[in-house]
């Protein structure tokens, strides 16, 4: 197991560092508030926008990490009513001392019902799917990009560690894994706003956007693959 240390950020919600690739694993001006704006409202508001009433949602998520986002979404799909189907791979899974201090469910009074789903999603078994809540059906794989079987998506958060600190999983080859199973209409959401990844993606066939960024990250990125002709 690689050494993570529990730290607070800027919101005054947890966040973790990876001390033996000196990466945090979310943003240190606020954790909390960094996954809402990326993955909830420019990633999962943005395709419903496009896409209402397409039913269920399939998300992938690369990377779930401390599990704030299947989390959030969650919550996102009870309070909307919509079901959603999401898909998740990590690795190096938290030790349950670690992700059992996280305060997520302590941040926000106005979801703190639904804090007994956080540690149900890392109590859930690896390498198996099943229900999790009424409109939340959860399958997290222990396994690398590389190794993973991928389904078809419509939305994909893209929340692997940078790529200086993880470069193989953002090279051409990695991303048009995930690309390919994008379904039309679908929607690629990431934090990593660098100048190749947007050439990479461009090239692979989506339509690339920059976007603004959570407090202290200037823009992220955000790319759509064309609805069906």
């Amino acid at each position: 197991m690689n050494k993570v240390k529990i730290i607070t950020t800027g919101d005054g919600s947890h966040s973790l560092y990876h001390e033996a690739l000196q990466e945090t694993y979310h943003n240190s001006q606020g954790a909390y508030r960094e996954a809402i704006h990326i993955y909830m409202i420019y990633g999962l508001d943005s395709w419903l926008a496009r896409n209402p009433r397409k039913y269920p949602i399939r998300i992938f998520e690369v990377g779930f990490g401390t599990g704030l986002n299947a989390w959030l979404t969650l919550v996102w799909a009870e309070q909307n009513q919509i079901p959603v189907l999401y898909h998740t791979i990590e690795p190096f899974p938290l030790e349950k001392e670690i992700y059992s201090q996280l305060n997520y469910i302590e941040h926000d009074n106005g979801i703190w019902h639904f804090h007994k789903y956080f540690e149900a999603l890392h109590n859930a078994p690896w390498n198996e799917g099943g229900p999790v809540s009424e409109y939340f059906n959860f399958k997290k794989d222990k396994a690398t990009l590389e190794e993973a079987q991928l389904y078809p998506s419509d939305v994909v958060f893209f929340d692997a560690f940078a790529p200086k600190k993880q470069p193989e999983l953002w090279s051409k080859d990695s991303l048009q894994k995930v690309v390919e199973m994008i379904r039309p209409s679908g929607v690629f959401m990431t934090y990593c706003a660098t100048g190749q990844l947007k050439r990479d993606l461009d090239a692979l066939g989506l339509t690339v956007e920059t976007v603004p960024g959570p407090p202290g990250k200037k823009e992220i990125t955000r790319g759509w693959k064309a609805a069906k002709q």
